[in-house]
């Protein structure tokens, strides 16, 4: 059940730091080297992914975020994608640990519906849970191929999500199929307002995957701040980490 969890950095504003679905920690290193003289990061592998492969816990976000709640000191929680899900589901649940909240390129709610303009397409959803039954290596390409799309350089950037995705193991399949599930079945929209830490939303510009605007409506619920960087795709600290690294700072200041 026990998570891999790496010290990083010798700043003294703890954080934690989270990555997205199929990824693993070691993604996240550009954006932990920009803050390392900041903050001292502890990068979490959620569960079956990369070295925490193994574990048995669900890679359900409140069962994610009290889990690595145990593991780690009281932080500002940061969150990638999906781990911006796992993050925010922490500061919502568990503020005495996640007393800041950075949600870099996520969302409460990823897939699109009559109520909310500013998601996914669901069939992009749901045609991703049917590849994954057939052939979860090519799921993943094509996967990683949205998340290059509106980088500056796509091919560099897919090539650059290739290179590190698989560097620490395959993800186990299980959590793949819950991590969609998740994706395409969580809203915590209405819980934005009582939200009790600061927070700060950071979007890619051209995120392909998460829009902008689903940012900014998500920032003015929960009483955050909003930031886009310009440029960027879904994965802004590849490229722009010292950007993102600078755009945080107004956060890390209410840390000191």
């Amino acid at each position: 059940m026990s998570l891999h969890i790496e010290t990083h950095g010798h700043g003294p504003i703890p954080m934690v730091v989270l990555h997205g679905w199929a990824m693993h920690g070691g993604m996240m290193e550009p954006l932990v080297s920009a803050l390392a003289d900041r903050c001292t990061l502890h990068v979490v592998d959620l569960p079956g992914h990369g070295y925490s492969r193994d574990s048995t816990l669900p890679l359900e976000p409140s069962a994610c975020a009290e889990a690595i709640a145990r593991m780690t000191p009281p932080a500002l929680w940061l969150g990638w994608s999906l781990g911006g899900l796992i993050a925010l589901t922490a500061a919502l649940e568990h503020p005495q640990h996640a007393r800041g909240l950075a949600v870099l390129c996520g969302t409460p709610k990823f897939a699109r519906d009559e109520s909310w303009p500013h998601g996914a397409d669901p069939k992009l959803v749901r045609q991703l849970a049917t590849d994954l039954e057939t052939d979860y290596h090519a799921t993943l390409e094509r996967f990683m191929a949205l998340e290059a799309m509106g980088s500056p350089d796509p091919r560099a950037e897919l090539r650059h999500l290739r290179e590190l995705v698989f560097t620490r193991g395959e993800p186990d399949l299980r959590v793949l199929q819950e991590g969609i599930r998740i994706l395409e079945n969580t809203d915590r929209r209405a819980d934005l307002p009582s939200l009790a830490v600061p927070s700060m939303w950071l979007a890619g510009h051209r995120d392909r995957l998460v829009p902008p605007p689903a940012m900014a409506w998500s920032a003015e619920r929960s009483d955050g701040t909003y930031h886009e960087i310009a440029h960027a795709g879904h994965a802004p600290f590849f490229g722009y980490a010292d950007v993102v690294a600078d755009t945080l700072a107004p956060l890390l200041d209410t840390f000191r």
